[in-house]
């Protein structure tokens, strides 16, 4: 890819291959893309991803044939049984928890309420264990640092973890198709406006990892509640932080990938098990 930067200020021209590219982020209006470009990054499995006039996230592109049984793989999605999709979503759930609650450790706050929701979690959540673990977590994790309640539209740092979510969400959508999958069929999620309810049930135990990149971004910029360029630049690790799925390190990038295929291989019956990484 070869990236030119016209005006008065003179750049050179700088090239990057397309094989290093996971993820591609269009946020100025005045960026012109070749289609050339995109067939290649599409090639790539690359999921580029457009925002809005406030500079936030709004669209998601991705290759339709990623991979070559796609067709295969998701009549395996399709088909999948109503109990083998209440028990995924019974080990996204106690994966999500077991993050949450490791986090908190590691702040040097009180995990015992969600050890102890964690074993309330039974097939398909049907007690919303999830949701009541949430409202706990949420309560201890920016406990004497902000005033705070998650709300996509809230204030302070909510855009922040908007941003991170926005780009986690690409990079599960990103794997699933490399994994022959369709976002938009969930194992949990059923909005018929979410085209991504699949990537959104998916992305659940990695929130956690998410929220730790915030914190310390939050930490790092004190005085900082916009969502400059230099946020966003730090928000932009989130790709390339480590994580450990079955003692195996990994950049995130890459332990997604893992993820969806290990998700494949439940839905075609030959795994039990999603691979899902720990903090």
């Amino acid at each position: 890819m070869l990236i030119e930067f016209p005006g008065k200020d003179h750049k050179d021209p700088v090239s990057v291959p397309i094989e290093d590219i996971g993820i591609v982020i269009l946020d100025n209006a005045q960026l012109t893309l070749s289609n050339a470009l995109l067939s290649a990054l599409q090639q790539n499995c690359t999921a580029v991803i457009g925002c809005d006039e406030k500079h936030l996230p709004n669209s998601l592109m991705l290759p339709i044939h990623a991979h070559h049984a796609f067709t295969e793989k998701l009549y395996h999605q399709i088909d999948s049984s109503l109990p083998l999709r209440k028990n995924l979503w019974q080990q996204t759930v106690i994966a999500k928890i077991s993050n949450q609650a490791a986090l908190l450790r590691l702040l040097g706050k009180d995990d015992s309420k969600l050890q102890y929701l964690l074993r309330q979690v039974k097939s398909g959540d049907i007690g919303n264990v999830e949701g009541r673990a949430a409202v706990y977590y949420w309560e201890q994790f920016f406990e004497n640092r902000v005033s705070f309640t998650r709300n996509r539209d809230g204030g302070y740092p909510n855009a922040f973890l908007n941003y991170g979510y926005a780009v986690l969400l690409a990079i599960m959508a990103r794997a699933l198709v490399g994994s022959g999958l369709l976002p938009a069929f969930g194992i949990h999620h059923r909005n018929k406006y979410n085209p991504w309810c699949l990537a959104s049930d998916i992305m659940e135990p990695y929130r956690p990892l998410v929220d730790q990149v915030i914190l310390n971004i939050m930490e790092e910029f004190p005085e900082d509640e916009k969502l400059r360029p230099e946020i966003k630049k730090s928000i932009l690790q989130i790709p390339a932080i480590d994580v450990v799925i079955d003692d195996k390190r990994s950049p995130l990038l890459v332990a997604a990938q893992r993820t969806t295929a290990s998700l494949a291989a439940c839905f075609e019956g030959s795994s039990r098990r999603i691979l899902y990484p720990l903090i």
